[in-house]
């Protein structure tokens, strides 16, 4: 399964590893993906979604049907 936010498709931006002699090597800066279940009420159902921390605080300001509302709009089935 790729590294993506369910939500918002937010996926691992890439840059570089930066060593005290000043070497660069390139890496991978992944996004801190958690499982949660959510309550939706609406639909009386669970489901259950990887979303980012930022996403998680999203969903804490706004409410989940507010955001899986912008969601679909954009496009993403849930």
């Amino acid at each position: 399964m790729a590294r993506k936010d369910q939500v918002t498709g937010k996926g691992p931006m890439s840059g570089n590893h930066v060593s005290h002699a000043h070497n660069k090597v390139r890496r991978r800066f992944n996004v801190n993906l958690q499982k949660k279940r959510f309550y939706i009420p609406e639909e009386d159902r669970w489901v259950t979604l990887r979303v980012s921390t930022q996403t998680l605080k999203t969903i804490n300001k706004k409410g989940i049907s507010a955001v899986l509302k912008e969601a679909r709009a954009n496009g993403v089935s849930i």
